[in-house]
């Protein structure tokens, strides 16, 4: 507390001026920082400022030609899903194709075979009622000549 009491008593001007003197130093400190804003103005903020400007001329061309990029992106997206839609039906077409087409070359493959299958039954049959009906009637002769020999037997 007692250096802040000196501090004070210190601090007291004697005579003209005091702690606002208004001389010729005021304007002298005015036209220097006038001239230092020209020069730093001239040297540091015009270049900074230029600098800026490119860098946001550059990130705005850089925008547009991403905005550009990405119209284009999709509208080659929405070609590309178009085509695939398309293929995709093709390929479904042509499977329904393919499926009636294998469907019909089964149909007459089967019909084929069952016919090839119906003429061999129906030849085998025919073939063993032959072989039944010459088997019979061998039997029937062999029958004959013994039942002709029993016969001739019983009358001796």
């Amino acid at each position: 507390m007692n250096n802040f009491s000196i501090f004070l008593s210190s601090s007291e001007v004697n005579g003209p001026g005091g702690l606002f003197d208004l001389d010729a130093t005021l304007p002298l400190v005015a036209v220097q920082f006038i001239v230092l804003m020209i020069i730093l103005n001239a040297i540091l903020y015009t270049p900074l400022a230029k600098l800026l400007q490119e860098r946001e001329e550059y990130i705005n061309i850089n925008k547009t030609e991403t905005a550009g990029f990405s119209a284009t992106e999709n509208g080659l997206q929405d070609l590309y899903k178009a085509r695939l839609n398309s293929v995709r039906e093709n390929a479904e077409f042509e499977l329904r194709n393919s499926q009636e087409i294998y469907d019909e070359i089964f149909e007459i493959e089967l019909n084929t075979s069952q016919k090839y299958i119906d003429n061999f039954l129906d030849t085998t049959i025919t073939e063993l009622l032959d072989e039944k009906n010459r088997i019979m009637n061998d039997l029937n002769q062999i029958v004959q000549s013994l039942c002709l020999d029993i016969e001739t037997q019983l009358s001796i």
